[in-house]
């Protein structure tokens, strides 16, 4: 069996696994909590991939990766992170701009998903 086979059929059973978790255990829960409490919940998610950015650092990944996928990758799960945590803080605080700022942040991390998946395949 190839890589990318092997590739997707890890992506297959991981969305197939989480799929369940969040239907059976996380989205039942989420719907007893406020909006914001529930949004907040879910960006916490995102904090982490700050990690990201090891993507950068030499003799971490495999040489053989393009350098621009690499910056891409890591920088764009910064700015996910980044935009993660301001949304938290905003949904703290009650500011007007934090459902949109939300939306965009999600908007922003299926991008970046979506950008990593085409620069690995490649």
């Amino acid at each position: 069996m190839n890589n990318v086979s092997i590739f997707w059929m890890q992506l297959t059973a991981s969305v197939f696994v989480l799929t369940v978790i969040a239907v059976w255990y996380v989205w039942p829960a989420l719907t007893k909590l406020p909006l914001k409490s529930a949004l907040t919940i879910l960006l916490f998610a995102h904090v982490p991939r700050y990690v990201g950015m090891t993507l950068l650092v030499p003799g971490m990944v495999d040489s053989k990766l393009p350098s621009a996928f690499l910056s891409g990758a890591g920088y764009g799960d910064l700015l996910e992170a980044g935009l993660a945590l301001a949304c938290i803080f905003l949904l703290r605080t009650n500011w007007r701009v934090a459902i949109p700022l939300v939306w965009v942040t999600n908007i922003w991390g299926f991008v970046d998903l979506v950008n990593g998946v085409r620069g690995l395949l490649q």
